[in-house]
């Protein structure tokens, strides 16, 4: 199998390492945070403006609900300012602003062997996929539980690089679009978000491939620019657009990131906890990394971390694990799934305009946030703690590997909807 790189990383698409702005003289710029900015949360906000002109600084935008800011500083200065900050009694937390990168009858149905497994082979434009005759049912059962529900009008937020205008197999499922980027446009220059797409969402329409939950709707949320890479700052104004429920935000019941960042941060995880508390399910990423360490946000305890299993049903050799972290696990090698019609990023690494398979728990995260969508759809009425408990109870726990690399089992898609 041949990895994509995104950023440095090593295995597909969820990355967590990325150039940042330049700092000045000599100093090299620290790859895990964003240059000249950093985050910063008062007890009392009264006191902010002259907590802040102590150190020659301005109160910033604030951002999401989260009640940080971001503080415009001295490129080279972040980690020193954020230790004189924090220790003024004054700031609840001062931290970096972390760099985050990107963790039917459809003409190539038969190539979505995470939907069916059953002993096809196929020709991508990198590799010939095989699922071996007798394979293990390493699939989610899409096809079993369409046969109840395809998802109408539920809407998964995609929080990525932005999802193609010109794929008519998943552009006409996106019913908002915002920005928070800082790219000119919101289009999808990089080819990772129309992937991930692709896999909640494509239509059912006799053309391409089929999604997971092929009658939800997307809302498109670009939060890493046409480099692949983001801020926990952007990352929180897209979390708290896409789970507002205010007319012309995003009023996603589903949220899905594969995207991550090796360090914690307090203003993600008020974000996702807030996204929580407005009742909106959270899955995310393990990450790539191939050890137990912590990618966030997966590993916050309001988000569905989810593992990538093969087509065999054992662990990725790329995938992040850990029982302790990770909940769920789904199909995340070989996924095929839409790509833009257009020049982007990801066609330095072989990958063909308009379809093509890639790998990463990035693809194995969007298959968990659309039986999500399937088993909200089944259960109107269900919270989101219902919603995740349904696909996590019902995830296959007889999977080599649960218990171990993850707690619950390979989620299963007709069993989520059936659920009591």
């Amino acid at each position: 199998m041949k990895k994509l790189l995104i950023a440095g990383l090593t295995a597909a698409f969820v990355g967590l390492g990325a150039t940042t702005l330049a700092a000045p003289g000599n100093a090299a710029p620290d790859p895990s945070h964003v240059a000249g900015q950093i985050l910063v949360k008062f007890r009392d906000q009264a006191s902010a403006d002259g907590v802040l002109r102590q150190h020659g600084l301005r109160q910033g935008a604030f951002v999401g609900t989260t009640g940080a800011q971001v503080i415009k500083v001295p490129a080279g200065r972040e980690l020193r300012l954020i230790d004189a900050l924090s220790r003024n009694r004054a700031v609840e937390y001062a931290e970096p602003d972390a760099v985050v990168t990107a963790v039917t009858d459809d003409t190539y149905f038969d190539r979505q062997y995470a939907l069916r497994n059953d002993g096809r082979s196929f020709q991508n434009t990198l590799e010939t996929f095989t699922v071996p005759a007798g394979t293990p049912d390493a699939d989610v059962d899409a096809v079993e539980a369409w046969g109840l529900t395809t998802g109408r009008g539920i809407r998964v937020a995609i929080l990525d690089t932005g999802v193609a205008s010109d794929n008519p197999d998943i552009s006409t499922q996106v019913v908002a679009r915002a920005n928070f980027s800082g790219t000119a446009t919101g289009e999808d220059n990089y080819g990772h978000g129309t992937h991930v797409a692709g896999i909640v969402a494509a239509a059912h329409n006799s053309t391409g491939v089929a999604g997971v939950c092929p009658e939800c709707d997307i809302v498109d949320v670009k939060v890493l620019n046409d480099s692949g890479s983001g801020s926990t700052s952007n990352i929180v104004k897209g979390i708290a657009w896409a789970a507002s429920a205010k007319q012309g935000e995003g009023n996603a019941r589903i949220i899905n990131m594969s995207l991550g960042q090796r360090v914690s941060s307090r203003t993600l995880e008020e974000a996702v906890r807030n996204a929580w508390k407005a009742g909106v399910v959270i899955v995310a990423a393990a990450g790539n990394g191939g050890s137990q360490a912590k990618i966030y946000p997966g590993a916050y305890p309001d988000v569905i971390a989810v593992a990538a299993t093969d087509n065999n049903d054992a662990k990725a050799s790329f995938s992040s694990y850990g029982a302790k972290w990770v909940d769920v696990a789904a199909p995340g090698v070989s996924i095929y799934s839409t790509f833009p019609n257009h020049p982007f990023a990801l066609q330095s690494n072989g990958r063909s305009e308009g379809y093509d398979i890639a790998s990463g728990t990035s693809m194995a995260s969007p298959v968990v946030a659309g039986v999500a969508a399937l088993a909200l759809s089944s259960h109107p009425n269900a919270s989101n703690a219902g919603v995740r408990a349904i696909v996590e109870s019902t995830a296959d726990g007889t999977v080599a590997g649960t218990g171990s690399y993850w707690k619950y089992g390979r989620v299963n898609a007709y069993d989520a909807v059936r659920a009591p």
